[in-house]
Formats: C-alpha cells, structure tokens, sequence
C-alpha cells in the first residue's frame, strides 16, 4: 500500500509517499479500513520533526490520528460493521496510509450527508473538543467559554459543540481576519478578540464580556505565557483545560490567584489513551455530536484538500499559521 513516510526528523524533505507492506488481515475484534481521506493535525508535524513520536504498539514512521474510510475485512469478533460500511474514528498512528487497521470500538458511522473529506477532518477535533469540555470540564449549558485559536481545526469544532450546549462563546485568535472569518460562518462565536501574539491583551475585554465574573471554562490549545492570563480570565470555581502547547510546554503560576479563585486545571491528550478510553470518546461523540451533524447544526470547517502526494505542501501550509480549520490529505 502507499504511506506517507517519514524517512528523517527535521524538515519538509523528511516526509514522503512510498510503497510499504499492507497490514495484514484481520483478526478477532479487528476492523482493516480503506483508507479514502485522512486529516492533518498539529501532532503529525511534531512527530516529523522528532518531538512527539507515536504511543508504543503504533508506527513510529506513518502519521495520521483520525481517518475516512470503507470498512475492507473485519475480524471474526467483529459485530457492529460489515465490509462496504463508511466509517471514521482515531488511532494512535498510522491513519495517512491506504489501509489503517483499528479495534471495532474506535470507529463511527459516517452520516450519510457526509462527504469523505468532510468525514476525514472531523474525528480527532471533534472529539477532541467534546471531551475536552463536556467530560473533562463539564461545561454546561449558560455557562462561558473562552476558545483559544478559535480558528483551528480543534477551535472551530469547540466552538460548534459549546454553542449547541447553551453555553456562551467566546474565542481568540493572533489575527482579526481569522476572526472575522468564524463570525461570517456563523459558528457559534458570540463575541471575539485578536491578541496579536500578546496573551494580556484578552484578559480587560473577557472582563468587559463578563462584567467583571470572568469565565467558567478556558480551553487552551496554546499553551506558555497563556496560563497566567488564563488564570485571570477565569471565574471563581473556573476550570481550565488544557489541550495543546503550540507556543510552548512551560509558564510560570500564581498560586496565590489559583487558590483564591478555586480553579481547576486539567491537562488532557487523546492520542497516547488506552483503547477502552478511545472507545468511550468516540461513543459519546457518536452519541451527542453526530446527530447534531445530521440536522446540519455542526459541520466540519475545511481549510485546504491535499492529494497525499502534495504531503509535503501540507506540512507547510500548516507550518505557515496561515490555515483556517482542517487540512485533509486525499487517497485515489
């Protein structure tokens, strides 16, 4: 089958299609997919340039978290899918290849209104950002969110699943045009600020939204200097959760604020979950967030189509901060 493959850690010209073996057939609760779309994440640069390699037990030199796909065999064991059932879910890795093979739990049905591509830009952000609110942070319906990089893949998909809960939105984003971009689409944003690089620079207008209560849930995909603003934005009894570190892994705290406001940080990573966790993230997805996509009240926000031979152009599209929602890589 072809793969994306990455032959050394670093750049661009580390990273390829080639021909590599087929997994093999199979067995007991094991479902082989054709692989027909298959999305980009932040992730997938990472482990190119060596810092975030796949959990044990996945291929260390195929990405791909989230695919599309066909139901091709399945294992004896296998009750819920039948060859021919179109079907997306996560993995640990491996997905950017004709053929990905997962347990029969980690798959989803695709609605019948949605395409492949559409299909391949939804699993890992959308279940991303359910869990993240919704399991981690119980948001719940009246409360406000703050959406950081309201604008990628896992921020457009929040932003949806928060304002289909009641709760009230609001996000940022480094430039005012990404922004601009979310209110014409009518994702659910209720209000919005451009930091420009400055994370100070949301905390005095979430003040002005909230008339100085701040806000009950933050989700982060930034990470670094974010925190200490973050802390700041929050409500009293706030939870904080944590999803990415785009702009870096460390920042200091303010325990003092911590302990005076009650806040709750929590730290979440799909990715490197058993696959009974996987499971469960991908029921309630299929439970609460699929049928809102079959009313047409959730749908995915697609930046730019690859073929998987352009994987290269992928990789740097992404790496220029300038995509707007997901990357999809195609196979014929």
């Amino acid at each position: 089958m072809r793969a994306v493959v990455i032959t050394s850690h670093g750049g661009v010209d580390g990273i390829g299609v080639e021909e590599v073996g087929t997994p093999p057939a199979p067995t007991a609760d094991r479902v082989r997919v054709r692989v027909h779309a298959a999305g980009l994440n932040r992730a997938d640069i990472l482990q190119r340039r060596g810092s975030y390699p796949a959990p044990p037990g996945y291929p260390q030199n195929i990405p791909g978290m989230e695919f599309a796909g066909e139901v091709e065999s399945i294992g004896d064991a296998v009750h819920t899918w039948k060859v021919g059932d179109r079907v997306f879910g996560i993995t640990g890795g491996g997905a950017q290849a004709e053929f990905v093979v997962v347990p029969e739990s980690n798959l989803a049905r695709i609605p019948a209104d949605i395409g492949w591509v559409g299909a391949g830009s939804m699993p890992e952000v959308f279940i991303t950002a359910h869990d993240a609110l919704f399991t981690r942070a119980g948001l719940h319906m009246g409360e406000r969110v703050l959406i950081h990089a309201a604008a990628s893949g896992v921020g457009t998909a929040a932003i949806q699943v928060a304002h289909a809960a009641g709760a009230t939105v609001y996000g940022t984003s480094r430039t005012a045009d990404k922004l601009q971009r979310i209110h014409e689409l009518n994702l659910g944003l209720d209000n919005s600020v451009a930091v420009g690089g400055q994370p100070s620079n949301f905390v005095e207008t979430v003040q002005k939204w909230t008339n100085g209560a701040g806000v009950d849930v933050i989700l982060d995909l930034v990470g670094s200097n974010y925190l200490a603003e973050n802390l700041e934005a929050l409500a009293s009894r706030g939870r904080l959760i944590c999803v990415g570190t785009m702009a870096g892994a460390k920042s200091e705290i303010d325990l003092g604020l911590l302990l005076r406001k009650r806040v709750t940080i929590i730290g979440t990573m799909l990715r490197g979950r058993s696959i009974e966790e996987k499971a469960e993230a991908t029921r309630l997805f299929a439970s609460a967030v699929l049928p809102l996509v079959s009313r047409g009240a959730i749908r995915p926000v697609i930046d730019r189509v690859f073929p998987v031979d352009e994987i290269r152009q992928a990789h740097e599209r992404m790496e220029s901060n300038a995509s707007f929602g997901k990357i999809v890589l195609t196979f014929s």
